[in-house]
């Protein structure tokens, strides 16, 4: 008994409350989200440039040639675990000066020849090691 009380009075209150227009569905022509923009005081105006003042552009009379790069590639490598010779991939120039292969590049070609050469190379980590050493 108690139970339908509550829920008939429930039901009312929620008609009665969707029967009153809200504020915000109104067709009221005051209220309105955007505002109109005005210059904010803080902000400095544009910059106009003064008339007359005209830049020139520079050019350089002589264009300088790129650095051409030379690579060497090292010698082959005895792997002694197999007894064989394998050759050095060659490789772009690295990054050091004019060229010059850094360790990090040795490094990086010694990995790769690693794969490349797979079952060949013998144990990978110990070409590696003695790739970066020659």
């Amino acid at each position: 008994m108690v139970r339908q009380a509550l829920l008939t009075g429930l039901l009312m209150l929620t008609a009665v409350v969707s029967a009153t227009p809200s504020h915000a569905q109104s067709d009221d022509d005051r209220y309105t989200i955007m505002r109109p923009e005005t210059p904010e005081p803080w902000l400095l105006p544009k910059y106009k440039s003064p008339r007359g003042t005209r830049r020139h552009v520079v050019t350089p009379e002589k264009i300088p040639e790129p650095q051409t790069r030379t690579t060497t590639v090292p010698p082959p490598m005895l792997v002694p675990q197999t007894g064989q010779v394998l050759p050095n991939i060659p490789t772009i120039s690295g990054a050091g000066p004019r060229g010059a292969e850094t360790s990090q590049d040795r490094a990086v070609r010694c990995a790769n020849q690693a794969g490349v050469y797979g079952s060949a190379a013998g144990n990978p980590s110990g070409y590696v090691n003695s790739c970066i050493n020659q």
